[in-house]
């Protein structure tokens, strides 16, 4: 009964410690009163206020959406974009766990911490654009299963994906509240959650194509084709890796005093044979799309100005980059790569755009433009993922290893570090 009586005092004496330390830890860190606090807290207030009308008085009260176009902005950039975005966690984890490339190893936390929050923020955005949000749970509980739907599988691979994301990003809170042993358990299940991930996540990258393959006549003649779910698949490929490469580069700016030093000098090297990869990955997806341009008879299109902004995003957004990218990993220079990755993920965003909104119902004559309602809420979301994002790296050992897990350093003056 005493040994009872022991472990049971000892674990209320642990949560209270915990409990005490998670408290401190909400405390901000740095200036309060910065120009991108009070931007993005100013969005994510106005944010809220909006869904408090949304949520009470319908859809139609702060968008443009309608029966001819139920799926806009939050959708077609909140989700089939943002998703592509996020491709960075699945296509690191592959390298760094199953083809062992321990190069890349110092930027897997950081970039599975990105796809993680984006995948809450952006999945969770479902539930804006949903007129039932409540009937969201209906693959989960049984109700109205539609084994057949594509949307059934998105929506059973964004919650599979989601866990298997946290439970490898689950070993560093472990370590940031001092809980060594279970950091070891759960380290032990990261290989297979990294495969399940990466199952998961291919899956659904060709899926949110997959579910436009029922758009045909509504979808412009220049984006549509039976391989929008290959194309999906490619493209993340890039996206996730430019978006790892611009991220990299502003959280080494903004949160200098967390990088390690395995992460500071491995920097430009990884920069560089990501630039390799991406410039890779694209030219396979050009090859797609001239052999879809072809097959599809899309010349009939040229010289108007659906096809002058076609090849906007196929030679200016997509062509040019992947050249950037070869020279810039010819040159080893960082800063030719990041500008193509700027370009190229600006082409990954105006492609899904085309496929989803802008090219969407072309043809009919009131065109669907989102509210700004739709566009500040957007903003309001991205700003909340950046909090949370910046309060993790804040105080977790995500950019640098070695930060042992309850040594936090003091205020940040910086604008963008203020938690």
């Amino acid at each position: 009964m005493e040994a009872i009586t022991s472990i049971h005092s000892d674990s209320r004496s642990g949560a209270r410690r915990f409990a005490r330390f998670f408290i401190s830890e909400l405390r901000p860190k740095g200036r309060l009163l910065t120009p991108f606090n009070l931007i993005s807290g100013a969005l994510i207030l106005t944010t809220i206020v909006l869904l408090a009308i949304r949520f009470t008085g319908g859809l139609g009260t702060i968008t443009n959406l309608s029966q001819d176009v139920p799926w806009g902005l939050w959708i077609g950039f909140d989700v089939v974009t943002g998703v592509a975005l996020a491709g960075g966690a699945y296509v690191i984890t592959f390298m760094v766990y199953i083809l062992r490339i321990e190069k890349y190893e110092p930027i897997v936390r950081v970039t599975v911490l990105n796809g993680f929050l984006a995948y809450v923020f952006y999945a969770g955005a479902l539930l804006l654009d949903l007129g039932r949000p409540w009937n969201v749970i209906n693959p989960i509980i049984g109700n109205s299963f539609g084994f057949s739907s594509v949307l059934f599988l998105v929506a059973w691979h964004f919650l599979l994906y989601m866990m298997a994301e946290l439970l490898e990003f689950s070993p560093v809170i472990a370590e940031w509240a001092g809980w060594p042993k279970l950091r070891r358990r759960l380290h032990a299940l990261t290989l297979g959650a990294v495969v399940l991930g990466i199952s998961l996540s291919i899956l659904h990258q060709s899926g949110l194509g997959a579910l436009y393959l029922m758009a045909k006549g509504k979808i412009h003649p220049l984006w549509y084709s039976e391989f929008i779910p290959v194309l999906f698949l490619v493209s993340s490929i890039f996206a996730g890796l430019s978006m790892v490469m611009i991220e990299g580069t502003i959280s080494h700016k903004v949160f200098r005093d967390r990088v390690g030093r395995p992460l500071r000098e491995g920097h430009d090297p990884i920069v560089i044979g990501l630039a390799r990869i991406c410039a890779g990955t694209m030219f396979a997806y050009l090859g797609l799309q001239i052999i879809t341009f072809v097959h599809q008879g899309r010349a009939q299109w040229l010289g108007t100005g659906w096809g002058n902004w076609y090849l906007v995003e196929i030679i200016g957004l997509t062509l040019l980059p992947a050249i950037g990218f070869v020279i810039g990993a010819q040159r080893r220079n960082p800063a030719w790569i990041r500008a193509a990755a700027v370009f190229a993920l600006l082409g990954v965003i105006i492609n899904r755009l085309n496929v989803t909104v802008i090219g969407f119902q072309s043809h009919i004559p009131v065109r669907y433009v989102p509210s700004w309602q739709e566009i500040v809420v957007t903003m309001g979301v991205i700003s909340a993922e950046i909090w949370v994002f910046r309060w993790v790296v804040n105080r977790m050992p995500v950019l640098d290893y070695h930060i042992p897990s309850r040594k936090r350093e003091s205020g940040d003056s910086r604008a963008m570090t203020a938690a």
